[in-house]
């Protein structure tokens, strides 16, 4: 019997460490409102980018593995949640639209309106791929829902990508958690580095970006040296004149 209890206590201390591990706010959310809690913490997350998915979603499937809830709950509330943030975003890329978007991106330094216009371009022959894969692309996976919306991509077709891509991402770090059980933040820990070297490599790509125009930025004075007008025109060429043919 004090073998038993030992392993109890054990085990509850575990779970106890395990869920203090992850931010109070979602356990507490959890801990009111079971998966519909999980899903309110993804659809905010959905919102702020700076709140993390992959410490949410493990924290969900560890709550699953324990008993507080159902995994399929689990699963399905998280995914109505992307859904709901993502949509909300759309709203906001609707309610701006291209004029008002392209007026503020224009005042950006660097930013120019044919620089907007090809992203509009491209957006265009590959929005369904964009939303679809930026839904398992840290912070991209929020952001891609606004020049959706200002391309105003068919809603059903925005609904259906970012349902799909959602439940993916969802599903692979709910049951991840649901799996590891009490080690649940080893899961963070992997994902941490890959939301890193994505940072990077966007950083990287807008250093470039702010390089390359400023390289190409034509400097005050050059190129405005034109031709004189006191140059005297070029003397006409003598006319030839051609010897009649003998008869």
């Amino acid at each position: 019997m004090t073998a038993i209890a030992h392993t109890i206590t054990a085990d509850a201390v575990a779970a106890g460490a395990a869920a203090d591990a992850g931010p109070q706010w979602v356990n507490d959310l959890m801990d009111a409102l079971g998966a519909p809690g999980a899903g309110l913490a993804i659809a905010l997350e959905n919102l702020f980018p700076p709140l993390p998915s992959e410490v949410i979603l493990p924290m969900a499937g560890f709550a699953a593995s324990s008993g507080r809830m159902s995994l399929l709950a689990v699963l399905l509330w998280t995914t109505a949640g992307s859904v709901i943030g993502a949509l909300a975003l759309y709203g906001v890329g609707a309610l701006l639209g291209r004029d008002r978007t392209v007026a503020i991106a224009a005042r950006l330094p660097l930013v120019k309106v044919s620089d907007i216009e090809r992203t509009e371009a491209w957006f265009l022959r590959h929005g369904t791929k964009a939303v679809f894969f930026g839904r398992m692309i840290p912070i991209f996976r929020s952001l891609i829902s606004v020049p959706a919306g200002v391309e105003r991509m068919r809603l059903p077709v925005f609904l259906g990508l970012t349902t799909l891509g959602s439940a993916i991402w969802n599903t692979v770090f709910v049951l991840a958690g649901y799996l590891l059980g009490a080690n649940w933040h080893q899961v963070t820990d992997i994902v941490s580095a890959y939301s890193k070297v994505v940072l990077i490599v966007a950083a990287l790509a807008v250093v470039a970006f702010a390089g390359v125009r400023l390289l190409r930025r034509p400097q005050r004075g050059a190129g405005n040296c034109a031709p004189s007008h006191n140059t005297p025109a070029p003397a006409p060429a003598p006319a030839q004149h051609r010897t009649p043919p003998s008869s």
